[in-house]
This record gives structure tokens, sequence and C-alpha cells, in this order.
């Protein structure tokens, strides 16, 4: 007597056309409970104190369109723009003396940007604003003379202390832009007849420009912030403004902080534009562009309104 016995494996069971559906449960981070509970807390705290403190609020409102704060806005966006102009466009200059392969223009730039950004900004503005006890007259021959302390006003100060400082951080920006592209590129450019200036102008710099522009958006924003110190030589901006409000009505404090909702207000803008502007110099790149502010609201809606879980 026999007994036929079949065994069945996994491969003689037929496929389910409806696979059972895998409940994910999400990892909980107790840890990010408690740091948000204690965040919360010490922001509250914060806001507790200044809203007990001895601070006239509602001065704030009423200056805040005054004439004087409207002009030193002007005056501090002005002020930032032709600052970083200056910055810019001797920062790429420095920066291609100092890749240069000649020892005395390199030697030049080196020289340059260890001393600018060795040196604080206040100081370099107080050493323009005093050296009229070096040079008494600027003599340009038939084309301008006149004595220093007339020729070097506060707005002249502002300008070269901001201006040139700002060339030696933006030089270091610029030469780490112009290193970042290969030096294949060049080479080609130069196979091709171009000449060396043609090829720094129509194939390095628009590739170089992906380095350079997202660190330059910060020093920009660096700078309107910066303006800030040139009230030290008698240059009414958004700063010294304020603080004249402050002394003339009593509200120090609040002058204060209508000054940095100013400042607060503009380096928002700045920072939008700088994320465009970063958006627009990615395009030539490999990754994909990162999402918009309204990307990715739209995003995070979306996956609210999803079922929580999945199926695998």
């Amino acid at each position: 007597m026999t007994t036929d016995i079949t065994k069945k494996g996994p491969e003689d069971t037929p496929p389910s056309s409806h696979p059972e559906a895998i409940k994910a449960i999400p990892v909980r981070h107790y840890g990010r409970y408690v740091s948000a509970v204690i965040a919360i807390g010490a922001l509250a705290a914060i806001v507790a104190a200044f809203a007990q403190g001895d601070i006239n609020w509602n001065a704030i409102p009423e200056n805040f369109f005054d004439d004087r704060i409207l002009k030193g806005v002007r005056e501090t966006l002005l002020l930032t723009f032709l600052s970083m102009l200056i910055g810019v466009v001797g920062g790429i200059l420095l920066s291609v003396m100092r890749l240069s392969k000649n020892p005395v223009t390199s030697s030049i730039a080196w020289f340059y940007i260890w001393f600018f950004r060795g040196t604080p900004v206040l100081v370099q503005l107080f050493i323009w604003f005093n050296l009229g006890f070096v040079f008494e007259y600027v003599n340009l021959g038939p084309v301008y003379k006149d004595e220093w302390s007339d020729f070097m006003t506060p707005f002249l100060t502002a300008l070269l202390g901001l201006g040139l400082n700002e060339a030696a951080y933006m030089a270091e920006i610029c030469r780490a832009g112009l290193l970042s592209v290969d030096d294949g590129q060049t080479e080609a450019s130069h196979a091709l007849g171009m000449s060396h200036g043609k090829t720094l102008r129509r194939v390095v710099l628009p590739q170089a420009m992906r380095v350079i522009v997202p660190p330059t958006g910060n020093e920009v924003i660096n700078m309107l912030k910066t303006t800030a110190l040139v009230a030290a030589v008698q240059y009414f901006e958004l700063l010294r403004y304020a603080q004249d409000i402050g002394t003339s009505s009593g509200a120090v404090v609040e002058a204060l902080l209508l000054a940095a909702t100013w400042y607060l207000i503009m380096t928002s803008i700045l920072s939008v534009g700088q994320y465009y502007l970063e958006r627009y110099y990615a395009r030539g790149s490999s990754r994909a562009l990162p999402d918009t502010p309204w990307q990715k609201i739209k995003a995070n809606m979306l996956s609210l309104n999803s079922p929580r879980g999945g199926t695998a």
C-alpha cells in the first residue's frame, strides 16, 4: 500500500491578485518633541519679557513712515548698491590679478587682500576720515585741487571704506569661482583661437557665476547691515536718523527697534531676490532645481491631504 504525498512549495501557490497592505508605522522621535517644547517656552519667555518691559510700542508705527526714516532707508540702499558695485568690480579685477602669472600684479593683489581683510571696517572708515593729517590738499593739477577736509566728505568716506573693503572679500569669492571651472575649458577656447580676455568673458565667467552668485548674495545682505557703521563718520543713513528721532522724542530703544524692523524688511526682500538669482544660474547644472516657496507650500498641502501609511 503506497501513499502519494505531494509537497507544495511557494512556487506552487497561486499568486494573489490583491497583496496584503502593509501598514507603515512612523518612528516616534521623542527628543524632537522635547526640544520643540523647550524652544517654544524660551520664545514665549522672551516675548513676555518684551511685553512687560517699559517700551512704548506705539512709537514704532507712529514713526514707521517718518520722512527722516524713509530718507535713511534710501541712503542705506544707495550706499549698499554703490559699495557693492565697487566691491564686485574691484573683486573681479583683484581675482584676475591674483591668478596672473606676473609676480608683480599677483603680489599687489595679495597685499591688498591681506591688508583690507586684516583690519576692521570701522578702523578703515576712521583712517579715511582722518587722512587730512597726512594729505593736507588734494592736488590733481588743472583738474581738481581742494583741501582734504572738503574733498573727503562723509559720503565719500563711507563709500571708499565699505567699497574697497568689500573688494578684498569679493576677490576671494571670484577667485574660487574662476578656479571651479575646469582648465580644459580654457585650453579648448585657446585651441579655437580665442584670446585670453575673450575666453575669460565668454567661457570662464559664465560658468563661474554659479559658484560666485550665492556668496555674493550673502555679501550684499551683510553690506546692507554694515552700512550702520558709517554713522561713526557723521554720515546720515537709517541708523543715524533713527538715533536722532530717539534722542528728540526720548524713545531711544523704540527708535532702535524701528531701525531693526526696517533692516529686517530690506534683508528679507534681498534674500528673496538672491534665491531666484541662484535658481537662474543653476539652470545649467545637472541636478534638479530647488523648489520655489510656492512649490514647497503646495507639496506640503498635498502631503497633508494624502492618507497616512502606504502599500508595499
